[in-house]
């Protein structure tokens, strides 16, 4: 189904999916819409929502909306249905609803509790539609939400996200080194003038290896500040490479301009220089 722009679904409260998955517990759609062959019997029939197997799973509102219906019957047996702008979303087969007709939800809030089964419904202006198309917008809207309110100049500094480093201590002078002489040092690298240390390159190339492998890299959302998605679990490996880009660029100061840190003791000063 091709969406409208009519059929863009605004809440200020924001989007949810309509459950979590729990760590370690996946839930598995049983069930999907259109025709489908009854497992026992055999026989086809057309099935108008999509089923998961969940068990006392807690149930969310998708986003604005107002309870619009609390319903019991043999089929689906207990149901709530929301209507979210032109939306309508039911869910069947319910241990207990909490949020009751005519009851106005907010993105997030806990409207129900399922049983081992969850059915789920969908209807824009009354006309059915696959519940995981609908999903699948939703899911857009939840991204593009994230993507907005996303700053990546503070992505380390958000929920106590601070990368520190060896050269800490040192950190003002660094910053007035680099101010001066980092253009040069890009420079001499792209020209081949100055390479870096085989250890220095060798260990770079393993903690990338490392990440990859731990799955470190695009936990966020990309971007230019932030190209490779680092999140609060690649700390460590963002606080190694930056030890090890700030430690080159120093051995590059003090082959290339006799440059040591003014505020360093002496070991610092010897360590700065690596062997080629």
């Amino acid at each position: 189904m091709n969406y409208t722009e009519e059929m863009i679904l605004h809440s200020k409260s924001g989007y949810c999916m309509p459950f979590e998955e729990t760590q370690g517990k996946d839930v598995e759609m049983s069930l999907g819409y259109g025709e489908q062959t009854h497992p026992t019997t055999g026989k086809k029939f057309f099935h108008h929502g999509i089923d998961f197997n969940v068990h006392c799973r807690m149930l969310s509102a998708l986003a604005d909306g107002i309870v619009s219906g609390v319903a019991s019957d043999s089929i689906h047996g207990i149901s709530q249905t929301i209507r979210y702008g032109s939306y309508e979303v039911t869910y069947g087969h319910l241990s207990n609803v909490f949020a009751q007709f005519g009851q106005r939800v907010k993105a997030g809030q806990t409207v129900a509790l399922s049983g081992d089964i969850l059915h789920l419904e969908t209807r824009f202006k009354d006309e059915e539609l696959n519940p995981l198309e609908f999903l699948t917008m939703l899911y857009g809207n939840i991204r593009a939400e994230r993507q907005a309110s996303y700053n990546p100049i503070t992505d380390f500094e958000d929920e106590g996200m601070t990368m520190t480093t060896d050269f800490d201590k040192n950190r003002e002078e660094i910053e007035e080194l680099m101010l001066r002489y980092l253009p040069l040092y890009m420079d001499d690298l792209r020209c081949g003038i100055y390479t870096l240390p085989e250890h220095t390159e060798q260990s770079l190339r393993h903690l990338f290896t490392m990440g990859a492998i731990k799955e470190y890299f695009y936990e966020r959302i990309p971007s230019l500040a932030n190209p490779l998605g680092l999140g609060h679990k690649a700390l460590p490996l963002a606080g190694k490479v930056q030890n090890l880009l700030i430690g080159d660029f120093l051995n590059y100061l003090a082959l290339k301009h006799e440059i040591c840190l003014n505020t360093a003791d002496d070991g610092l000063k010897k360590n700065s220089v690596a062997k080629q």
